[in-house]
């Protein structure tokens, strides 16, 4: 493409050049609408050439962050911080556009971006989620408190971790609470006294209550018989339900729900597979705190809103994992 020509295109002229882009790639329709305002704030709120001049700078990472932090920082009242990502996502891909002969495909910019990582593309372009926010954050916590079902198996958990058996070093405790887990979560595991047996000898207590993240993988992997088995959700869960504000919980709704939103906003840039890797788990969880300006909640109350928001638009035909 030819970006001297496009340069001397009017605002409208190269934004319905570059709509016509989008509409050639397999993007929702929801991040067509959003990409074909943002991408174009520098230009609206700055200028022109301070437009051009960022998306065709050699160091444009940089010069694109220091343009957008100034030029949202005199326009905008949001936080500063998590609005970057989300224009600076919608620059690159107007980049691409520059790169292409008007349509080329996007998973080139994910490439040239994230070497040797791969993205799910879930052919659920139908599907639009809420963007996230307080309001949505408060409707879900409120429906949350409606689910009898779900409240007081959360309560009678409560009971069993924190009053009953509060500790780790006793087998018959250990079972009593990895059984109630693997029982209420459905998490399938058949064999459950080697899984019991496996925590007991960690000596965890300590570890949990300072929040050492790294003992989700020393749970998780669990020899029985001769096979070793991961069972990385239910790790999450045994640790959340000892402090639940250092161990936000894994589960295939929250999954469904992180990944649909880094494809369509870009809050994030992690492969499919940092999901199943604690530590990076996490960190994406607070990253889509920040991201959508939810600092105000704990990652429990986070975990509850995305567990239910996926199971509205992610449905399985199978129960809670």
């Amino acid at each position: 493409m030819d970006i001297s020509k496009i340069k001397l295109l009017s605002y409208d002229e190269v934004r319905a050049l570059y709509r016509e882009f989008l509409h050639s790639q397999s993007i929702a329709k929801a991040t067509i609408n959003t990409s074909y305002v943002d991408t174009f704030y520098l230009w609206r709120k700055g200028s022109k050439d301070l437009f051009w001049d960022t998306v065709t700078s050699p160091v444009f990472e940089n010069d694109a962050k220091e343009a957008l932090i100034k030029v949202l920082s005199e326009n905008s009242t949001g936080n500063v911080n998590s609005l970057v990502n989300s224009y600076l996502s919608h620059l690159r891909r107007f980049r691409l556009f520059l790169a292409s002969d008007g349509t080329a495909n996007t998973s080139t910019l994910k490439r040239s971006n994230t070497a040797n990582r791969t993205y799910r593309r879930k052919k659920k372009t139908e599907v639009n989620v809420p963007q996230p926010s307080t309001e949505q954050v408060e409707l879900y916590l409120a429906k949350w408190n409606t689910l009898e079902n779900y409240r007081l198996q959360e309560i009678a958990l409560n009971k069993l971790f924190f009053e009953i058996c509060p500790n780790n070093t006793d087998i018959i405790d250990v079972l009593l609470k990895a059984s109630a887990l693997n029982d209420f979560y459905s998490t399938n595991i058949f064999s459950i006294y080697p899984v019991a047996k496996h925590i007991c000898s960690l000596n965890i207590d300590t570890r949990l209550k300072v929040g050492d993240v790294t003992l989700v993988g020393d749970i998780q992997y669990v020899n029985i018989g001769d096979t070793e088995k991961n069972f990385y959700s239910f790790a999450t869960k045994y640790c959340s339900h000892h402090n639940p504000l250092d161990f936000p919980i894994y589960d295939s709704y929250v999954d469904e729900v992180l990944c649909y939103f880094r494809n369509r906003d870009g809050f994030s840039d992690f492969p499919d597979g940092d999901l199943k890797d604690y530590i990076k788990f996490k960190r994406i969880l607070t990253n889509f705190r920040t991201f959508y300006s939810l600092d105000k909640y704990n990652l429990k109350q986070i975990d509850q809103y995305l567990w239910l928001l996926g199971k509205d638009y992610f449905p399985k035909t199978y129960g809670k994992k």
